[in-house]
C-alpha cells in the first residue's frame, strides 16, 4: 500500500511581501456543464499570473526564464461561471534555482441569465515549484536580486524537491483516457503546454463527479519534457477517493503523473 504524500501546509503571505494580484475574466471555455471552471481553466489563471507577475518585476530581463515542475490545487469551493476570479501569488520558499510561489485565487461570482442564482465565491488554494532556467533551458541560479526580493520574510531557504505522486504505476493499473496531442497544444518553446496535461484529470472526474464535491486536492508532477508529435499512453488506477495517472512516453518513461484527492 502507498504512503499518503504529505499534505501541503498553504502558508500566507509574510508580512514582508506585498502579494501581486491580478484579475481574470472567468470565460466559457474554463468551465464545464455544471458551470464548474475546470483544473485547466484553473492552471490558466496560474499561468497567466506568473507570466504577469515576471514582465512586471524588477528582475524581468535577468530572470525571465521558468519552468514548472508542480502544482498543487486545492479547490475548497469551486469557482464558477459567470464572473471573475482573483488571484494573489507570492513566494512560500527559495533555493539558489527554484522556488515555491502559492497562488490563492477567490471567486467573484455574478448574476446572469444563464446562472442567476446565488452561489458561493469560490476558494482554491495553490502553490507551485518552479525552476529558473537559463536561454539554453537548462536550471540556473536565480539572480541575486530576483532571490533576495522573492526570500523576504521566508523561513524555508534550502528548498528541496520531494515528490508527492507515486512516480511509477502498481497494482491495480489500468489503461487510461486516451491524450492525442494536437499543434494548439504546443507553446512557444514547443513544448506541451502545461495547461493541456489538466485536460486528461477532467476525462477522469467525467466518468467519477462524486470528486468534485469540495474539498479535493489535485497535483500535478512534469518529470519529463513531451516531445511534438509523441504518442502518449495514459495508465489509470481508481481508489475510493480519488485516482492516479501516469502519462508515459513511447518507451514506457513515465513523462507527467497526476494525484487527485477528496480531502
Amino acid at each position: 500500500m502507498r504512503p499518503e504524500p504529505t499534505a501541503p501546509v498553504f502558508a500566507d503571505c509574510p508580512v514582508e511581501q506585498e502579494p501581486y494580484t491580478a484579475t481574470y475574466r472567468v470565460r466559457g471555455s474554463d468551465i464545464d456543464g455544471r458551470m464548474r471552471v475546470r483544473l485547466d481553466g484553473i492552471a490558466r489563471y496560474l499561468q497567466n499570473i506568473g507570466e504577469d507577475m515576471i514582465e512586471d518585476s524588477g528582475f524581468f530581463d535577468s530572470d525571465p526564464f521558468w519552468i514548472l515542475r508542480r502544482t498543487v490545487i486545492e479547490v475548497r469551493e469551486p469557482l464558477s461561471w459567470p464572473g471573475d476570479a482573483r488571484v494573489e501569488r507570492w513566494c512560500s520558499a527559495t533555493s539558489s534555482r527554484w522556488v515555491s510561489m502559492r497562488q490563492r485565487v477567490t471567486g467573484l461570482p455574478e448574476a446572469s441569465p444563464f446562472n442567476p442564482g446565488d452561489r458561493p465565491a469560490g476558494l482554491v488554494e495553490t502553490e507551485s515549484f518552479c525552476i529558473k532556467i537559463n536561454d539554453q533551458g537548462l536550471p540556473s541560479r536565480i539572480s541575486d536580486e530576483a532571490l533576495e526580493a522573492l526570500s523576504r520574510g521566508v523561513d524555508e531557504q534550502r528548498l528541496r524537491w520531494r515528490a508527492m505522486n507515486p512516480a511509477e504505476p502498481g497494482e491495480g493499473t489500468v489503461e487510461g483516457p486516451g491524450f492525442r496531442l494536437r499543434a494548439t497544444d504546443l507553446d512557444q518553446f514547443k513544448h506541451v503546454n502545461n495547461t493541456v496535461y489538466w485536460q486528461v484529470a477532467e476525462e477522469v472526474l467525467a466518468t467519477r463527479p462524486e470528486l468534485l464535491e469540495a474539498p479535493y486536492r489535485a497535483v500535478i508532477e512534469f518529470l519529463r519534457p513531451v516531445p511534438p508529435d509523441t504518442q502518449v499512453r495514459v495508465l489509470r488506477t481508481d481508489v475510493d477517493d480519488g485516482f492516479d495517472l501516469w502519462l508515459l512516453l513511447p518507451d514506457d518513461a513515465v513523462a507527467t503523473t497526476i494525484g487527485l484527492r477528496r480531502i
